[in-house]
């Protein structure tokens, strides 16, 4: 998702700076996407030195399974710009700024520290028809490989499916979900 916000961006013209953890990524996009795009490795002293000149922040971390961590600290707004913008695209997964809430479309934005939030849970709600088709033509084939299967057959021979496994007899297997929402019973089962 933060490659195509990316893309989009730099078509318009806007000097860009993405971060990511995995270098090979990085590599790869830094072959693919326009000149006007900077990739730089996340390290927390980097992100502060590129807010200072930021006038739009998305962040877009996905950690399946996981909470997001929080990329951007309250004291770091304080050496943004007065009136930038932060998307928080994390927000389904807790947020990864320290000052996101979860907003809706119908009031999507607020104010901290001078900065304006946009933390909109479910984004794709805004275009439903379009995020439906989308998700559908991604689900279907897996949809249709547990109806004819079975889920735990299908599981054991499709890796996406098994991965994608969150709670098992009542028990959370996904070991992210465990770690985000700790309860008594969360020790992984056998699929």
């Amino acid at each position: 998702m933060g490659a195509n916000a990316a893309k989009l961006a730099a078509g318009l013209g806007a000097a860009v700076t993405l971060f990511d953890v995995n270098l090979e990524r990085l590599r790869f996009l830094s072959e693919v996407l326009p000149p006007n795009v900077e990739t730089l490795f996340s390290q927390p002293a980097t992100i502060r030195d590129h807010l200072t000149r930021a006038d739009v922040v998305i962040g877009s971390i996905l950690l399946p399974g996981k909470l997001a961590p929080k990329l951007v600290r309250r004291q770091d707004l304080k050496t943004m710009q007065p009136g930038a913008v932060m998307v928080d695209v994390a927000i389904d997964q807790g947020g990864c700024f320290e000052t996101s809430r979860p907003t809706t479309h119908d009031a999507p934005t607020f104010v901290e520290e001078g900065i304006i939030h946009y933390c909109v849970t479910n984004m794709p709600g805004a275009v439903p028809r379009t995020s439906t088709l989308a998700l559908t033509n991604a689900t279907l084939p897996f949809v249709r490989q547990v109806a004819a299967q079975g889920w735990k057959v299908a599981c054991d021979q499709n890796e996406s499916l098994r991965r994608g496994l969150n709670i098992v007899n009542g028990e959370i297997f996904h070991p992210g979900v465990a770690e985000a929402f700790p309860v008594s019973n969360s020790a992984p089962a056998a699929a």
